[in-house]
């Protein structure tokens, strides 16, 4: 199996992705990526972007590897629907106020780009996991 479908990778370059869109939005196309909640503001940085990309990867992992452990046959069918309905979930909170169109469109392609890389790379056989028992 190649590198890029190692689950180490697939996880760093969905921790990547969301650094390629803020890097089109913020430094290419001068779009500010902001959030406004009453006097406060938040600016949503390269660190920021890679970061929750990350924990969201590893998240995603981590389900994957316990479905592995104990559900065995359909845990790739169940971790493919549950990373599916998490991506629609995290789409809720840019239906609030707070931010303009360009954010939220940008924060919806960071959503979007994460989910790109992982919903098809980390279900992939993982060579070093034992093959699941069939009964």
């Amino acid at each position: 199996m190649s590198a890029l479908r190692s689950r180490p990778a697939v996880v760093g370059l969905a921790a990547l992705a969301p650094a390629l869109v803020w890097l089109i939005a913020d430094p290419v196309l001068g779009h500010r990526l902001r959030m406004v909640d009453g006097d406060q503001t938040l600016d949503i940085g390269l660190v920021a972007a890679v970061f929750v990309g990350l924990l969201a990867s590893l998240a995603g992992w981590a389900l994957l590897a316990v479905l592995e452990r104990f559900v065995l046959r359909r845990a790739r069918v169940l971790w493919t629907v549950a990373a599916v309905v998490v991506l629609l979930l995290s789409f809720l909170p840019l239906t609030g106020d707070g931010m303009d169109g360009g954010t939220r469109a940008a924060l919806a392609l960071m959503h979007l780009s994460v989910a790109a890389v992982l919903i098809p790379g980390l279900p992939r056989r993982n060579p070093a996991a034992p093959a699941p028992a069939t009964s």
